[in-house]
This record gives C-alpha cells, structure tokens and sequence, in this order.
C-alpha cells in the first residue's frame, strides 16, 4: 500500500500536468493535499472549511461596473438569472433576505446606464410617448386621472327584475291533411 507521500506526489503531480503552477502554488497543493489525505486516514474530517463571502454592505455589493451575490460572493453584471440558478431566489426573496431597498437595481449601474443609452438612440422614449397618447394616456392625461377620482355612491340599487317573465305564445300548429292520412285498419 503506498504512502501518504506517494499518493500525495500521485495527486499533486496529475493535478500539475493539467494546470500550469509556479513553484509556490505547487508547494500549498501539496500541503493541501497531504493535510487532507491525513485527516481522511485518522477518520476525522478535513478542519477546512469552504470560505463564506465577508459580510458587505449594499453599497460595497452594488458597484458602478458589478454587483456582488451577497450569498456567494461572485461578482456580475446582473443578478437576475445567477439568483435563479445558482441559489434558486427570487428577486424579491433576495431583497427581503438582505433589506435591499426596491428602487435599488439588481445591475451594475454601467450596465443600466448603456441600456438606457441604446434605447434613446433607438427612439424608444419617443415610441412609449406616442403609444400613450394614441391610447389617451399622456403625462398630462395620466396625472389628472389620477387626481380626479370619481365619488363612489353609498348604496348600490338593482334593477327591478320582475317575478315571472311573460312568456310569448306559441303559435298552434295546423295539421297538414296530406299528412294526416289514416291508415287502413288490418283484417284478419
């Protein structure tokens, strides 16, 4: 059976022919390594523990060129889709989790900022403009709807409905004599 240092050497030399180190990063493999064979051969579990991600605040996570997963502590341009996939949230769950306030974007405020630039040099503004006013909903529109509320009546009234409906006649049908003809009764 080999020892802790050839399959430490094995390890670190397989890992090695994949990966280009320098000399230190190879020398911490080793030891990493070794530290781990040892803890799997006295049967106690290796003392490393995975790094969780500082505690940040939601200025330090939202910066102009990423934002940071306050979770896993990876940086993107948006956390939309690696909320969903990687942690399974929901926008929502992930502001209430971390009291991120709603006006504050789950993007990088560069990213925003070349969006909102594309779509005014693709006139979008101007198409919404004329959309709303083609649907009656103009600023000025909008603003008085919203400030002239109609009164709400107290009471509602049905309309009178009467108990029993007349019914309209049902005309009489008149026998067809070319139909009507009787059959001769059977002699036996």
């Amino acid at each position: 059976m080999p020892t802790l240092l050839e399959l430490t050497a094995e390890i670190v030399a397989a890992h090695v022919s994949n990966t280009q180190m320098g000399s230190d990063e190879m020398l911490q493999e080793i030891q990493k390594v070794y530290g781990t064979l040892k803890a799997l051969e006295g049967g106690v579990p290796s003392q490393e523990e995975p790094e969780k991600p500082k505690q940040m605040t939601i200025k330090q996570a939202f910066k102009k060129d990423e934002v940071i997963c306050m979770i896993c502590g990876k940086g993107f341009t948006t956390l939309k889709r690696h909320l969903s996939v990687a942690h399974d949230l929901k926008p929502g769950q992930y502001r209430k989790q971390f009291n991120i306030p709603a006006n504050v974007p789950l993007a990088a405020k560069s990213y925003s900022e070349s969006r909102r630039q594309a779509a005014q040099e693709r006139g979008l503004a101007d198409v919404l403009a004329k959309a709303r006013e083609k649907r009656g909903l103009g600023k000025k529109t909008v603003s008085l709807v919203k400030k002239a509320k109609a009164p709400v009546p107290a009471v509602k009234q049905k309309a009178q409905v009467p108990m029993v409906k007349d019914k309209a006649p049902v005309p009489t049908a008149v026998a067809n004599p070319a139909r009507t003809k009787k059959k001769p009764a059977d002699s036996n």
